[in-house]
């Protein structure tokens, strides 16, 4: 066959698959999904600066720096600490002086007392003496009877002396001595206190020979002129006559006499002691008010 004729062929077939197909009603096709393509792509840095923060995760400190926060925190305790300790010395100090306050006020107080005590206590001595006097002399009771019972009454008593020591027992007691930092300050203020247990003693002493007294003394004197001589609020009045003793026994009149001595020799004491107290808390107020600047 010829070429001609082959091309002719092939072109009438195509021309009757066109009319069959437009004849022929369109079918739907379906679209084929398509498949979600991935993808990749690669995180872009972006072209900027970065600052390393010095406290970053992954920064490496250097050893100036771990020196640097140790002697910054170090330093923080520290100032801290300081005033702290400064605030603390001030509350003190200011406590410390006004325990001195307090206690320059009682040894003031204490130097009334103990100038009171000291004229009772020579008063007492001084009328001692001359019923001492009179009972060793049994020729001149005869015509002193009078004034041997106004002395064996008046003169055996003696006031207890009562120390205003409040504030000294409150720095003791409550540990606050600490506060007063002077060494030589404190050693004053415990020598002057140590002056007034003796006292006590010899005061208990006066007592214990006293009481001996008064059982001697029951025996010479009679009740009756006693209660006659005693006045309003404790008051002991001198009689002018010269009543009869229950007894004149010189021996009984002699242990009388030697208990009478005893006393006297107590008080002596007491009054050496009243003297040695009175001055030294004189010294002592001065002494403080110079330390402390006080008025």
């Amino acid at each position: 066959m010829s070429e001609e004729n082959k091309n002719s062929e092939e072109w009438a077939e195509d021309e009757r698959q066109k009319e069959e197909s437009a004849s022929m009603p369109e079918l739907a096709v379906e679209p084929i999904p398509e498949q979600p393509q991935t993808i990749n792509i690669e995180p872009q840095t972006p072209d900027m600066e970065v600052h390393k923060h010095p406290h970053h995760i992954t920064h490496k400190k250097k050893w100036g720096e771990y020196l640097l926060e140790f002697l910054m925190l170090f330093l923080a305790v520290f100032l801290g600490f300081l005033a702290e300790n400064i605030r603390e010395h001030k509350v003190e100090k200011e406590r410390e002086k006004q325990y001195i306050e307090s206690l320059v006020a009682d040894l003031k107080s204490d130097q009334e007392i103990l100038s009171k005590h000291v004229v009772h206590v020579t008063a007492s001595l001084s009328m001692m003496d001359s019923m001492i006097n009179i009972l060793n002399a049994p020729l001149q009771i005869a015509g002193n009877t009078g004034k041997l019972y106004f002395l064996a009454r008046l003169a055996p008593r003696l006031n207890p002396f009562t120390i205003n020591n409040r504030t000294f027992e409150q720095l003791k007691n409550s540990g606050n001595f600490r506060l007063i930092k002077n060494i030589n300050i404190s050693n004053k203020i415990m020598a002057y206190y140590e002056n007034f247990p003796l006292i006590q003693l010899l005061e208990s002493i006066n007592e214990t020979e006293f009481t001996e007294y008064k059982k001697i003394a029951s025996k010479i004197f009679d009740p009756a002129v006693l209660l006659k001589m005693e006045g309003k609020n404790d008051e002991i009045k001198r009689i002018n006559e010269n009543p009869v003793l229950r007894s004149t026994d010189i021996e009984l009149l002699q242990e009388l006499s030697v208990f009478a001595v005893y006393m006297h020799g107590t008080r002596k004491g007491v009054l050496a002691n009243d003297e040695a107290a009175k001055i030294e808390g004189a010294e002592l107020i001065e002494y403080l008010q110079k330390e402390y600047h006080l008025e």
